[in-house]
Formats: C-alpha cells, structure tokens, sequence
C-alpha cells in the first residue's frame, strides 16, 4: 500500500498523493494482485493505472489481468502514453514529455466493455500474471458500470455511414462526419447519427469560413443535431497529436471535437483526444469542445478524454466581432471528462444563465468547473459573465489547479458538488487573479461536500484551504457559504488570503470543519481585509486553531467557535 506523507507533497513522483483517498496499491512481481468487490450489477470497468514510461519517454503499452470470483475474464490495455510530464516547474506549459527525476500526471485511465454482466458482490481482481510484464503497477481506483445496449438509430436522423464513414478500420472518417453535419446545418437532413463504432477524426468539425476573416477558421456549426448510441458505443478517436495534424484548426483547439457557435445539440458520444502535453515549445493538447455556443445548445452525455480542455466556452469579441454570441443558457449534462492537461469545462467570455450537472470530471490539469469573467467581450459594463451553476457534479483528483473556480460576475451558484482530492490547490476557489471583470451580487457556495482538498504550489511556498477566497486584485462580494461539509484538509478548511482587495461581509452558516491536518479551521491570512459572521459553524480537530486571524490582518470574524489572533 502506497500512502501519502502528511503533507501530500506534489511534483516529485508522489504516486500516491495523486491517488483517490491518497492511498494506491503497487503490484510488483507476478501473482500480486487488488480485489474489489461490487457494490452494483456492471459490465463494464474502468481503471485508473499507472505503468512506467519508457526509458526515453513516450509512454509504453502493458496488460493486466481481470479475474471475476476467480475465473480469468480477459487482459486490459493499459498504457502510459498520456501520463508522465516532467519538470520542477509550476508553470504547466513548461513541463515536457521527457524524462526527468520529478514527475507528476503519473495516473490514467483504461476502460473496457466485458462480455457478460457481473451481479453485485461479484468479487473483480486484477493481478500480475507471468505475462503482464510492465516493471511496475500501480493501481488506483476502478469504476463498475452497467451499461445499457448501444441505442437504435432515430427515423428522422440520417448516418454518417450515408456519407462514406465507416467503422473500426482505422480510417480518417473526418470528410464523412463533416459532410454529414454541413448537410444537417443546410437543412437537407434533420439530425447527424453517429451510430455503434470507432470513428477516427483528424480534424476539427466547424463551419468552413470561405472569407477566411481570422488568422484562424472560427466559425463554429450552427443549427445541427448529433446524436450517437451511447458514450461507450459511439467514439471518436485521433491518432495524431494536434500540432501535426494541419490543416484549418485554430493550433490551440486542436484537430478532434467540435466547433460549436449556436444552436447544437450533442449527446451520448466519446471523444478521444491525442494531446500527450499541455503546450508550449510548439505542442499542443486540443479542446474537445470548443466555440461561441450561442443559445439553445444543450450537450448530453458526452465523454471527453486526452484533450488539454475538456470544453472551453467562448471566443474573444476580436474573434471576428460580427459573430459576437456569448453563451447564454447553455446546458451540460451527463459529462464524463477525465484526464486533461488544463480544465473541464470553463464558462467564459460573457457565459451566462447556463450550467453544468450531474457530470463527472477526474484528473484534470487545471480548474474542473471554472467561470472566468474575462474582459475580451464586446461591452465590459454588459458582457459580465452571471447566473451560472455547476450542481450536482463529482470532481476527483485535479493535478493542477481547483476543483471549482470563479473568478468575477455575479449571480454563480456552485451547488451540491462532491468534490475530493485536489493535488495543489483548492476545492473550490473564488478569486481575483487572472484580471477578471468584478465580482458583484451574490456568489453561492451551497451544499457541497469537500475532502482531503487544498494543497501548497507556486515552490510549494503558497498553501491553499479546501475552500479559499483570494482578492488578488480587487474585491470579492456577496459571497455566502452554507450547507457545506470540509473534511480531512491538507492545510486550512476555508481560507481568506492576502490580496490587494477586500472580502466584505461574507456569510458562513450551517458548515461542518473537520481535521484540517496542517492548517486552521478558517484562517484570515496576515493581509486579509474584510469580514465574516459564523451561525451554526461547528469545527473540530484542527492543527493550528480553530479560528485564526494572522498578525497584521484588519479581518473580524464574528460567531462560531474559538475565534482568536495568532500571537505576534
């Protein structure tokens, strides 16, 4: 068993500070093995693995075996390729894919479809047979899921097969699914089916620009309906690494996914990036979904992977200013988006009245949910990015940045999020840096549920709580906080940091902080300003103090237990 040293140092090849409940199982030498008994009937398994890199880097292929109540089932795939970055740097585009003696990214994921169905208390192993021959594993977590059959093809919606795709033989289907796709935008069919298969696609889905208006192609397909049997039936694939697959694409967007500018509905597919880095030097990791979004776009039910962003949405006013659309009533659910090199989804650029739920994200390498109210938008004073929820959504092991974060705008509502395991910063994180527009109404933080987040980055100098609060630049406003569960913090459970704005009147009630192991229960920082009242507030089992005010912070807090000033 792997474990996590206290303060579940990051960066150096810490496997197991990256692993879920920060503990891992290694399994070196043949006959080794980790049992796992189902709590739910399942056909299908996820894996989250490491295996070493090659010694050059690059990653290698590996098998391990899976055996059900002790009958052999079959080997799983495992591979190394998208994990492994190295580097002591925090800047992520800075790390490389070539070997060095601190890494981090070590986990990723492998998944397979079984051939029968497996009853709950069905005890699954996986075990080193003779033949599994990776020099290590290291097994993290599995999921068990039963999966439904692939979906039939609606009559009104016509197949990408009728424009020449053809599945699982290894061929570029990209003509296919444009074409399929230019033809629903036109009107000639009613809806894109992409039906049961492997479906490679080597360049971007968008609308083809013929004034050429940019630097880059970004428009995005409007009006267009795609529908697929089923996320683990419907998958689209890359081979190619984004920075070579030339041809149209924005080089940061990459050559897998879609350009979306309004109006598009996608649901129950997979896309399978190929992105092995974040960027820099001339690399790229692609964005699965990506564009304008408009109104009446509603994405259901898709599965992201190996992207450097799952979803980013918006573009920059500049972005061919005739286009302007922001966001607006844009909905996400069902997501599935693991292992990137920076975000999930990031509501940007004016997004507003939109949300994401009931979705899933794991092993991120940057914010899992984010709203950034940046500044490129066609009117500062109108275009603030507002009334936006992430509700409901299961967010595990970021290996960079924040489960959620807002940064400005007014009106967004995190809401009953479970969200555990952050590698280096926090839970959830409201924040100043980054330039955005201001903070200014109300900002909810209601009903979640945090543990073991919060983290130290930047040379591990900056420690973060599970949930900080950080006027990096100007004021955070209206920021209530209730109905919240923190537990088993690496530093503090909430945290107000140093800044160059105030944190006026926030509201903490009905929130439970329990084993902030290196940290305080709230903590008001040195240079903190502003102020908190506490109802209902019940901490426990905190290192440094229940309550803490550093020397030199103007902040009062008032209510709950045991406030008090650091000796100075």
């Amino acid at each position: 068993m792997l474990e996590a040293d206290p303060k579940r140092t990051f960066g150096h090849t810490n496997f197991a500070s990256e692993s879920s409940g920060r503990k891992s199982v290694r399994l070196d030498s043949t006959g080794e093995f980790v049992e796992f008994t189902s709590t739910n009937e399942a056909n299908s398994i996820v894996v989250r693995n490491s295996v070493p890199d090659a010694p050059g880097g690059g990653g290698i292929d590996a098998t391990v075996s899976l055996y059900a109540d002790g009958a052999f089932v079959q080997k799983l795939d495992l591979s190394s390729k998208h994990s492994w970055l190295y580097g002591n740097t925090d800047d992520p585009e800075s790390l490389t894919n070539t070997p060095q003696t601190d890494a981090r990214r070590l986990f990723d994921e492998s998944h397979a479809l079984l051939e029968n169905s497996y009853p709950a208390g069905t005890k699954f192993k996986l075990q080193r047979d003779a033949d599994d021959d990776a020099s290590f594993y290291i097994v993290d977590l599995i999921d068990l899921e039963q999966v439904a059959p692939p979906a039939s093809k609606p009559a009104e919606c016509t197949s990408v097969t009728e424009y020449g795709a053809v599945p699982d033989d290894g061929n570029d289907d990209t003509k296919a699914i444009q074409d399929a796709v230019t033809a629903d935008q036109s009107g000639d069919i009613d809806c894109v089916w992409i039906p049961q298969g492997q479906w490679r696609q080597e360049q971007k889905i968008l609308t083809d620009d013929p004034d050429n208006q940019g630097q880059y192609n970004q428009i995005g397909i409007s009006d267009v309906s795609i529908r697929g049997a089923g996320m683990w039936h419907s998958q689209l694939y890359t081979l190619t690494e984004p920075q070579n697959a030339g041809g149209i694409n924005h080089p940061h967007e990459g050559n897998f996914g879609f350009d979306i500018d309004d109006n598009t509905q996608i649901s129950d597919i997979a896309i399978f990036g190929s992105g092995r880095v974040r960027g820099g030097g001339g690399t790229e990791g692609g964005v699965g979904l990506n564009g304008r979004f408009g109104q009446n776009t509603k994405i259901a039910n898709v599965w992201i992977e190996h992207a450097n962003v799952g979803v980013w949405v918006g573009r920059d006013y500049d972005n061919i200013p005739s286009l302007w659309g922001p966001a607006d009533g844009l909905e996400f659910s069902g997501m599935r988006i693991r292992n990137t090199y920076a975000d999930g989804i990031n509501f940007s650029n004016g997004t507003r009245n939109s949300q994401v739920d009931n979705s899933s994200f794991r092993t991120t390498g940057d914010d899992s949910l984010a709203v950034w109210a940046n500044r490129y938008v066609k009117d500062p004073a109108v275009d603030i990015a507002h009334d936006n929820s992430f509700t409901n959504n299961t967010i595990q092991l970021p290996w960079r940045a924040n489960g959620v974060a807002i940064y400005g705008g007014y009106g967004n509502k995190v809401q009953n999020n479970l969200i555990a395991d952050t590698a280096n910063y926090p839970g959830i994180m409201l924040a100043t840096d980054h330039d955005p527009l201001p903070f200014s109404g109300e900002t909810l933080l209601i009903g979640n549920a945090l543990h073991r987040t919060g983290g130290a980055f930047w040379n591990e100098d900056q420690e973060f709580g599970a949930i900080t609060i950080f006027p990096a630049s100007r004021d955070i406003t209206g920021v209530k906080i209730r109905d919240t569960e923190i537990s088993d913090s690496t530093y503090d459970g909430i945290q107000f940091k140093n800044g160059g704005g105030n944190v006026p009147d926030v509201e903490i009630s009905n929130v439970s902080i329990d084993k902030s192991n290196n940290g305080s229960g709230i903590l008001a920082m040195g240079g903190a300003r502003g102020n908190a009242t506490l109802t209902d507030v019940t901490i426990t089992n905190s290192a440094e103090g229940d309550v803490l005010v550093e020397p030199g912070s103007s902040f009062v807090i008032t209510g709950g237990p045991g406030t008090g000033r650091a000796a100075g």
